[in-house]
C-alpha cells in the first residue's frame, strides 16, 4: 500500500512541471466568461490529477481583492486544506466533496480576482530557477504540502484580522510556486509573509 501511494505521489510530482502560474491563470479564465464558475467548472479546467493548480488557484485568490468578500478566505483555507492532504497521501486525482465542489464565484468576479493578480504571476514566472533541490526529496518534501494545510488552519481564525489572510495566502503561494517550478529560494521566501501575518496578529491582540 505505501510502494503504491510512493509511486502515486511521484507521478503527480512529475506533471507539476508542465504547469506555469500565468497557464494557471489562463486556465481559469477560460472558465471566468459563464455567469457563475463553481469549484468543480476549475477542477474540469485544471484536470483531476492537477494538484498544485488546484493548491495554487485559492491561494493566488487570497491575496486578490476577492479575499474581503465574507467568509470567502475561510473557505479557500478549506479548499487548500483538502488538496494539500491529498498531496501527502499520494492520491493520484483530487477528491473534493459535493458541496465544496458546488460553492460557486461570479464569472465577473473571479476575471476581476485573476486580471489583478496576473502581473504578479507573470513576475514570478520569469524569477523562477531550479535551486536549493534538496528541498523537494524525500521525505522532505512532504513537509512542504504539510505547511500549506498548517497556513491555510490559521486562516479561519485570523479572518478578521486585516491583511492577515492575504498574507497566509501568499506564504502559500510562494511554497506551491517552489513546488511548481523546484526553486526551493520561493519555499523559504514563505516564511516572510508567514512571519508578517504573525506580526500583524501579535500587534492587534497587545
Amino acid at each position: 500500500m505505501a510502494d503504491v501511494s510512493s509511486q502515486h505521489a511521484a507521478e503527480a510530482e512529475a506533471s507539476f512541471g508542465d504547469w506555469s502560474m500565468t497557464r494557471i491563470l489562463d486556465c481559469a479564465m477560460d472558465v471566468s466568461d459563464r455567469e457563475d464558475v463553481c469549484v468543480g467548472d476549475m477542477i474540469a479546467a485544471f484536470g483531476p490529477a492537477s494538484f498544485l493548480p488546484l493548491l495554487l488557484m485559492p491561494a493566488m485568490l487570497l491575496v486578490s481583492p476577492l479575499s474581503g468578500i465574507p467568509l470567502f478566505s475561510s473557505f479557500c483555507a478549506v479548499l487548500i486544506i483538502l488538496v494539500a492532504t491529498q498531496m501527502v497521501a499520494g492520491r493520484s486525482c483530487v477528491w473534493l466533496p459535493d458541496w465544496v465542489k458546488r460553492r460557486s464565484l461570479s464569472g465577473q468576479q473571479l476575471r476581476k480576482g485573476l486580471v489583478r493578480v496576473r502581473p504578479l504571476a507573470a513576475w514570478f514566472d520569469r524569477n523562477a530557477h531550479r535551486r536549493i533541490g534538496v528541498l523537494f526529496r524525500r521525505p522532505i518534501w512532504y513537509v512542504l504540502p504539510l505547511s500549506c494545510v498548517g497556513l491555510a488552519a490559521m486562516i479561519p481564525f485570523l479572518e478578521l484580522v486585516p491583511f492577515s489572510s492575504s498574507l497566509l495566502g501568499l506564504a502559500v503561494v510562494f511554497i506551491s510556486l517552489g513546488m511548481l517550478t523546484r526553486d526551493g529560494l520561493w519555499v523559504l521566501a514563505g516564511m516572510v509573509p508567514f512571519i508578517g501575518a504573525l506580526t500583524i496578529v501579535s500587534k492587534v491582540l497587545t
